[in-house]
């Protein structure tokens, strides 16, 4: 029965991961993992101790009734320095799609980015967030309340616009995949040009 449970609590650990930024409530793991409330808060708080009481980089934060995984505050110097090395300045293919598409579709969730990229983009958000190019709006209205997601300030000066108008119209009626191209492209000279500069 032991080890059933530390499965358990690893399929909730994994949950978690998998939710990102919108995080998830404890009624949806129960009826996800198809057990009680009871045993969910009971493995959330196990959770709980096994990272506050042990050496781990992470922790597991409450937003009203919604749970995440995060990153341990004690910790942010080296998410800094992360962000300040020569391999972390130039941002990812990944990244760049993402930002083009909230630029253009903002605001947006992180599922609704998702669908137009065809894959999971927990870790281009979490960059992102992390050099203030975008953040949170407000939550949209559904199930789990849904984080929207838009671009900053720091966005309009990263990019030399000094507002939203400026970017670039796209053609309309675009299917989605090619919204993200004609973006992507965009962001993507801004990049080479931000490259070159450095050089």
């Amino acid at each position: 029965m032991k080890n059933n449970m530390k499965n358990v609590k690893a399929i909730v650990e994994g949950l978690l991961f998998a939710c990102g930024d919108e995080g998830i409530t404890i009624k949806e793991l129960a009826k996800i993992m198809d057990i009680s409330v009871k045993s969910v808060e009971h493995l959330i708080e196990e959770l709980k101790y096994d990272y506050e009481h042990t050496s781990r980089g992470i922790m597991i934060m409450q937003s009203h009734d919604v749970f995440h995984l995060t990153t341990k505050p004690e910790h942010s110097e080296y998410y800094k320095k992360l962000l300040e090395t020569p391999h972390a300045s130039r941002m990812s293919q990944a990244a760049l799609e993402t930002l083009a598409i909230i630029a253009y579709q903002q605001p947006i969730t992180r599922s609704e980015i998702d669908d137009i990229r065809g894959v999971k983009s927990d870790r281009p958000v979490q960059t992102l967030l992390a050099r203030s190019l975008i953040e949170e709006v407000g939550r949209k209205d559904g199930v789990g309340r849904p984080v929207l997601f838009g671009t900053t300030k720091d966005f309009l000066t990263y990019f030399g616009l000094t507002s939203l108008e400026e970017l670039p119209p796209l053609p309309e009626n675009m299917e989605a995949h090619e919204l993200e191209e004609e973006a992507d492209l965009f962001f993507d000279r801004f990049s080479e040009l931000e490259e070159s500069t450095k050089q």
